[in-house]
């Protein structure tokens, strides 16, 4: 009988992809033999699944794209066959294949999207979002280097300005978001140069190995009518309507990655920062919080991306609008300081209060006997700036802030050094 619990984390799944969920699901018997197959039929879905017509909203670079998803629907997983001797495990230069049966028959979710995915850094973010998406619905850990995630890429191109749909080759089994987005690079140019030259795609499948940037064929691609699809005989149809509350579900789901990703884009980041910020839910709130508290967007988000993050803090324990109050006053405080209030932000009882006790010292009585000793013992330094190398302005405002135990004001320090150094 089906797995309950494969079934609804399926409907989950098809709910945060914005799918329909079907009033009437059928298990269809899918033949083919193969070494991970041995017994010459997968137990699958074809034409009725329990999720179709689902998008997902991709933001980019160019604003959003919507990604169409075809379906989602629930199959047995079939072994795992190692190579033996092949570059990268792939049978291809393979001695010997070995067969691991332990995930043969398990629940696995297929998701097939609609041809709207135009560029492999598209298809690259797309697949990061989807995996973001499977793991904070709690469905999977959706780890490649286990197996846990896999996808096949099929490529076709087009001249420009058409809505042709060519032929189309699948790349099998690709277990990298990097080597997803090369060996669909790699595709394009075989496939636009194949036709430039008078030839014709043939429709197959390919297995990508990024070690020689090399694609050979595993086998022509099979049509629906070649795996003889009937009925699954032994497993009844499938009415999750009658089984489970779709309200109930869809309030149970999280907020999607990719809506949290429009959100945090709308603040003015760019995507690379936003989609740093993105990986963790905490860290967005903790960002949302911090800028809530009167901090810049993009001071927020370095903030948590360069001080918070590479502490090890955890985002989901710190008191943002506290933590605040200690970046507001950053150039305040002496750096020892800012530090240790970051490493402490997700202790209990956190409080800003005992960090901003200290001081920095921005009395220019004091800072300027400091700064002048230094660029008296630093004169070649002092010519070679005047000289056209401002980088040094780095290096003597490091020799400040050594002499002064991290204590001197940053701010104060540049500017008197500047005023200095245009004497």
């Amino acid at each position: 009988m089906p797995n309950r619990q494969a079934v609804e984390w399926t409907i989950r799944l098809g709910l945060g992809l914005g799918c329909e969920i079907a009033e009437h699901a059928v298990f269809h018997r899918k033949h083919y033999f193969y070494p991970d197959n041995p017994k010459g039929y997968q137990i699958s879905q074809y034409d009725e699944p329990l999720c179709i017509d689902g998008l997902v909203r991709l933001p980019g670079p160019d604003g959003v794209a919507e990604i169409g998803i075809t379906r989602a629907h629930l199959e047995e997983d079939a072994a795992k066959t190692l190579h033996v001797g092949g570059a990268e495990g792939r049978i291809h230069g393979a001695t010997a294949s070995l067969v691991d049966f332990n995930r043969g028959g398990t629940p696995l979710v297929e998701i097939v999207t609609e041809p709207h995915i135009r560029t492999a850094d598209q298809a690259r973010r797309f697949l990061q979002l989807l995996r973001q998406t499977v793991v904070e619905l709690g469905i999977s850990d959706a780890e490649m280097e286990k197996g846990s995630l896999r996808f096949d890429v099929n490529v076709s191109v087009r001249p420009a300005g058409s809505d042709e749909l060519r032929t189309r080759t699948e790349l099998k089994n690709m277990n990298s978001f990097a080597f997803a987005a090369r060996g669909i690079e790699r595709e394009i140019d075989r496939q636009i140069a194949t036709y430039e030259s008078g030839g014709q795609v043939e429709q197959e499948t390919l297995h990508f190995d990024p070690n020689r940037e090399d694609a050979p064929p595993l086998r022509s691609k099979e049509e629906a009518e070649d795996y003889r699809y009937f009925p699954e005989p032994d497993l009844v149809p499938i009415e999750p309507l009658r089984e489970w509350s779709l309200e109930e579900l869809r309030g149970e789901l999280p907020e999607s990655p990719s809506a949290r990703l429009e959100r945090v884009l709308a603040t003015g980041l760019d995507l690379r920062d936003a989609e740093a910020l993105n990986l963790e839910p905490a860290r967005v709130t903790l960002f949302e919080t911090i800028r809530d508290a009167g901090v810049e967007s993009k001071a927020a988000a370095a903030f948590v991306l360069n001080d918070v993050a590479p502490q090890g803090v955890d985002p989901a324990r710190v008191d943002g609008a506290e933590l605040a109050k200690v970046l507001r006053e950053r150039d305040q405080i002496p750096r020892a300081a800012f530090d240790a209030a970051v490493a402490a932000s997700a202790t209990e009882g956190f409080s800003a209060d005992e960090y901003l006790r200290e001081r920095t010292v921005a009395d220019t009585s004091e800072l300027d006997p400091v700064i002048d000793r230094i660029l008296s013992e630093n004169e070649q330094q002092v010519e070679a700036y005047r000289g056209g190398k401002e980088g040094l302005l780095g290096f003597f405002v490091g020799q400040v802030m050594r002499e002064t135990r991290g204590k001197a004001n940053p701010k104060v320090v540049n500017e008197r050094l500047r005023e200095k150094l245009a004497g």
